[in-house]
């Protein structure tokens, strides 16, 4: 009886939750011009330029400079004086809209499929817009995301989604950009629950079982091979025909993979099928980033925020390898997976990135134009250049700065969006009850 008690508890507490945020609505398509003035203008690619005023028309930028006269009439205007002005910031692989309660609550979460070899899972068509913590990360001036299936081997394909929109098809920024597999460890498991208890693998064992899965995903690569050359097909083939793309160039290959010989063995299917290949992870890219430059493998990093992957490397190895990586010319993002940050982070692990090595500059291009580059939307977004979509962040002070930042204005191709969510709701309601405000 007392479970019973508990399990209605929870699912009204749920509840609750759930509906906290039905106030907050996407904003309507924007048509016409809109002024963003006297703004310190970053505009991603390394170039700052001071008290300059960027117009947009019908939510693209048009115009970007110092003397550009703002006509009267039915014009929005708004005065960044003192402020700097951003794009848009991209998060480059989550499971954003995937997955809302790690754990507790399996219904909210639809992130992984089943069985090994699924390339024909769509991560766009499970992305739940209605997620809480989507309108929490707009307030941290990330407006455009990259979401992305998990599990063993092949996980599926992601998509590119902006963070204002009904349903999915509204949200789609650029459909099944790159099919994502994760490498198997070359190291051993240990067995049980914590890392006390005895490893239940060799490393010879571990070895020999990651070479066999990698040797599985090549002979499965082979096939979608030969059946790409096939003039006609006697049977459709769904897994062999969802990675069409990766042979075409139209997609990127996605590899999960942290350790230097995961890293070699990605490099491998460069060489084998010509593949785009971007390393996910990648905390021991510094270790052969040379290398990574010469068959052009991108890197998306993790969160700078933890340990170094062995207890060999400096105490803030984390902190110093995007300097690694832009010095050796690697083109790579930076990212924040953390459970607990649940990606607000980004722009604080830019900062870090920053104090260790990067230039601010370098910094913001690494979780901007960067980022659009590795995803494939580097021609409509990443940067503040005329010809591309509006999605412009405004802030008081420094975005890589966790005490100065203070995102004021967002715009998503040209629509002001509203940043209002759940924590500011909570903000205010508390401030009022307190007579606070």
């Amino acid at each position: 009886m007392k479970k019973l008690t508990y399990s209605i508890l929870f699912m009204f507490l749920f509840a609750i939750a759930a509906t906290a945020q039905d106030d907050v609505y996407p904003t309507p398509e924007y048509k016409g011009l809109l002024f963003i003035t006297n703004g310190i203008v970053h505009t991603g690619n390394g170039q700052v330029l001071e008290h300059t005023t960027i117009q947009v028309n019908n939510g693209r930028i048009e115009k970007i400079g110092t003397n550009i006269p703002v006509p009267q009439g039915d014009v929005k205007v708004y005065d960044a004086k003192g402020k700097h002005v951003y794009p848009g910031l991209i998060l480059p692989d989550c499971d954003l809209g995937l997955r809302e309660i790690a754990s507790g609550v399996r219904g909210s979460n639809d992130y992984r499929e089943l069985g090994e070899l699924n390339p024909n899972i769509r991560s766009i068509v499970s992305y739940n817009t209605d997620s809480k913590i989507i309108n929490t990360l707009k307030a941290n001036g990330i407006l455009l995301a990259n979401v992305s299936p998990q599990g063993s081997l092949i996980a599926g394909s992601s998509s590119v989604v902006q963070l204002d929109a009904w349903n999915w098809e509204d949200a789609a920024y650029k459909i099944d950009n790159g099919i994502h597999i994760t490498f198997p460890s070359f190291l051993p498991q240990r067995g049980g629950r914590f890392f006390m208890v005895a490893q239940s693998q060799t490393p010879d064992d571990a070895e020999k079982q990651a070479l066999q899965k990698i040797e599985k995903l090549k002979s499965f690569f082979a096939e979608a091979k030969s059946y790409q050359q096939e003039a006609e097909h006697a049977q459709t083939n769904l897994k062999f025909a969802a990675v069409k793309g990766l042979f075409d160039k139209s997609q990127k290959l996605f590899i999960h993979a942290n350790q230097v010989k995961q890293m070699l063995a990605a490099i491998d299917f460069v060489k084998e099928f010509g593949f785009s290949v971007v390393i996910v992870g990648g905390s021991e890219s510094w270790q052969i980033a040379p290398l990574l430059k010469q068959h052009s493998v991108a890197v998306i990093l993790g969160t700078q925020h933890e340990l170094p992957a062995t207890e060999d490397e400096d105490v803030d190895q984390p902190y110093k390898t995007p300097a690694a990586l832009q010095k050796a010319g690697v083109l790579f993002a930076l990212n924040d997976n953390m459970d607990n940050t649940r990606f607000r982070n980004l722009s604080f692990n830019a900062g870090t990135a920053a104090a260790y090595g990067l230039t601010k500059e370098e910094a913001l291009s690494a979780i901007t134009l960067n980022a659009a580059k590795i995803l494939g939307i580097d021609d409509k977004t990443g940067s503040l250049e005329v010809g591309k979509d509006a999605n412009i962040v405004v802030s008081e002070g420094d975005i890589l700065d966790m005490k100065s930042s203070i995102v004021t204005h967002a715009f998503i191709q040209g629509r002001l969006v509203s940043l209002a969510n759940k924590q500011t709701q909570l903000y205010e309601r508390y401030m009022g009850k307190y007579g606070l405000k």
